[in-house]
């Protein structure tokens, strides 16, 4: 294989436990964003626009929708003769099987893969953020910098520091402090869990972390707090624009009514900086004489008969007659009968909402699971 200046780690074998429901069946980079999205769109996106074209996929729980998603990469121009996209699941050695023990252990197992492209930087990702970012900026960021690993910080509101990992900086960015989740945090520059390592430096990090009965096997826990305690060159590289961690129910269900309030740093249509997916094509939504539509998101295929308001429809969705749907977020095949009301909720892929059914109470965000389903008349909050 040729030599590579930069190889992609994308960390996606999480199980996603915070998103419930929606995560029972499925890998959290797996989950539907956005009417015609995956999650882990946007991380492969962010990659092919980079000009990053050998991409490792790090994956382990409830893989199959995932892989199926990704296939050969053709979406992101991924599917290249000399590199292209891999997913690499936990692998059978002559020692045993081994479960990825985690994101640092994930890597660590994966080392003869990136010793094959021989790279300068070894670029580690994470599959299950919502946010567009040109990785060249921060590459050049850390050779100008002569970093030995930099870490994509984003500032965050003093009142919510305490729970991320910060990065406590001098002026020129260098970081001599790393505190994870502080209850008095000294800064507000939050970690984005994306790192850029010089791959000498990472490979070496991750044998000594491996070594380690005591450690975790983790980038954030682990690698990152022995690099700084060290005194080795790292580098906070601001990020300035749209970012969000959509680990939970709430912060999912926000992500997703971000796209339809106008964020320009979150414009998926925006030709500059395409999204791509593997979306299956689907027939034009039909859009029943009664209904009503407002500030939503209709994906290819729906079938709408009732109301819509402040919401998004994945494919294939059908909404029967007098139904309700207010900010919502319903995914890929759910049924949702007639004269339902959904108020704030996440509908999961495949789920079924019988007649008459009461799913949210527009307080908190009320998520139904896959092919989970609410039968006639009944309440859900």
């Amino acid at each position: 294989m040729r030599k590579r200046e930069v190889v992609a780690m994308i960390l996606a074998g999480g199980q996603g436990s915070r998103l419930g429901v929606l995560t029972q069946n499925i890998a959290k980079p797996a989950v539907p964003f956005g009417g015609r999205y995956r999650i882990i769109d946007f991380t492969l996106s962010n990659c092919s626009n980079s000009g990053i074209y050998t991409v490792g996929v790090l994956t382990q729980y409830m893989p199959m929708e995932l892989h199926t998603h990704i296939g050969v990469g053709s979406p992101w121009d991924l599917d290249r003769l000399n590199g292209g996209v891999f997913i690499l699941p936990p692998h059978q050695k002559a020692s045993g099987a081994n479960w990825y023990q985690g994101t640092a252990d994930a890597v660590y197992q994966n080392i003869p893969f990136i010793d094959a492209y021989n790279p300068d930087v070894v670029l580690i990702l994470s599959g299950d953020h919502i946010y567009k970012m040109n990785y060249n900026k921060m590459i050049a960021f850390h050779k100008d910098k002569g970093a030995r690993c930099t870490i994509a910080v984003t500032d965050v509101p003093l009142s919510e520091a305490s729970r991320f990992g910060i990065m406590n900086t001098n002026e020129d960015m260098s970081i001599y402090e790393f505190e994870e989740k502080p209850r008095h945090p000294k800064s507000t520059k939050a970690s984005m869990g994306i790192y850029v390592f010089n791959w000498a430096l990472l490979k070496e990090a991750l044998i000594e972390d491996a070594a380690n009965v005591n450690s975790a096997h983790d980038f954030g826990k682990n690698v990152i707090p022995m690099l700084v305690e060290r005194g080795e060159k790292l580098y906070a590289y601001p990020f300035r624009g749209y970012w969000k961690d959509v680990g939970t129910i709430e912060s999912l269900w926000e992500a997703n009514m971000d796209l339809l309030s106008e964020n320009d740093e979150l414009n998926i249509e925006d030709s500059t900086w395409r999204i791509y997916s593997s979306a299956p094509v689907k027939p034009a939504q039909y859009l029943g004489g009664a209904a009503r539509i407002t500030n939503s998101i209709i994906t290819d295929g729906c079938e709408v008969y009732g109301e819509v308001i402040h919401s998004i429809l994945s494919t294939n969705v059908k909404v029967e007659k007098n139904a309700k749907i207010i900010d919502s977020v319903i995914m890929p095949d759910a049924y949702i009968g007639e004269n339902v009301i959904i108020n704030k909720a996440i509908i999961g892929s495949n789920a079924i909402i019988r007649k008459n059914s009461i799913v949210g109470d527009g307080k908190n965000v009320t998520a139904i699971g896959l092919y989970e389903e609410v039968k006639a008349g009944m309440v859900a909050n």
